[in-house]
């Protein structure tokens, strides 16, 4: 019985110890997965070259004085004045230059009265100055080219003034003599300061365009670059002195796209 017993809790013990060495294993938590999902590479398209061009405003003319800026605004009224009227372009710009001070007395500048024409019985709108009396009564235009056109009949339907109408078309200097004769200025010197102008700026080419005499465009040239009175004064076998006399030039000073005349006119063209 005591061997029984003795077998018995030595099978306990070794239940026992069994159940003491048991060890619990955790299972391990996987760590959990990282998807990485990559995006497909887009090429995004060149961007277009855009040429923009560039339009530069259009360059105001220079001129040298404002007195061949007169001229140069002027000059075609005064040729279309010849054609319908006979009156010298030369005479009428020579008279519009002294007359309205280059366009820029206050008769022209208020009134486009470009030839100091006083009302004389007119019923248009009118300006007030003082001129050989105070506060003259002169016509006013709406536009300077019905000043240039009211000079061409001012001078075509009065008697006095016919005798002018005798005279050549190309004959500036007898034309500015007579009609200081006819009484147009009290000025004596009016004859000699019309005709220097004339002489000065060349303004009788314009009377020789109208009547056919003028030369071809080779009578002209376009400054460029590089250009100075001297290189073109060679060129053109003409003096310094006589290109700035042809041209109404008071300096030497020249800017590209300037037109220069380049051959004088033939005094008796």
């Amino acid at each position: 019985m005591n061997k029984i017993f003795s077998y018995f809790l030595i099978a306990l013990l070794l239940v026992a110890c069994g159940s003491s060495k048991k060890v619990t294993t955790k299972k391990r938590k996987s760590s959990p997965k990282v998807i990485v999902k990559t995006t497909p590479k887009v090429e995004t398209p060149k961007e277009k070259e855009v040429v923009v061009e560039v339009i530069k405003p259009n360059t105001p003319e220079v001129y040298a004085n404002k007195t061949e800026e007169y001229i140069a605004i002027y000059s075609d009224i005064a040729q279309d004045e010849m054609r319908n009227y006979g009156i010298p372009a030369s005479i009428t710009l020579a008279q519009g230059i002294l007359e309205s001070a280059s366009g820029q007395g206050r008769l022209s500048v208020e009134a486009n009265n470009h030839f100091g024409i006083k009302c004389h019985g007119w019923t248009g709108a009118k300006i007030y100055h003082d001129d050989d009396a105070s506060q003259e009564c002169f016509r006013k235009y709406k536009n300077s080219k019905y000043s240039f056109r009211d000079h061409s009949l001012f001078l075509k339907e009065r008697k006095r003034y016919s005798v002018l109408f005798t005279l050549e078309k190309d004959d500036y200097k007898n034309w500015a003599i007579e009609l200081r004769k006819a009484g147009y200025a009290t000025d004596r010197k009016y004859p000699e300061k019309l005709i220097s102008l004339i002489e000065r700026y060349q303004l009788h080419r314009f009377d020789a365009e109208v009547l056919g005499k003028a030369t071809a465009n080779n009578d002209k040239h376009i400054v460029v670059k590089g250009d100075t009175l001297y290189s073109l004064s060679k060129k053109y076998n003409i003096s310094v002195s006589e290109l700035k006399s042809l041209n109404g030039l008071e300096t030497n000073d020249l800017f590209v796209g300037q037109v220069l005349y380049v051959k004088p006119i033939p005094k008796d063209f």
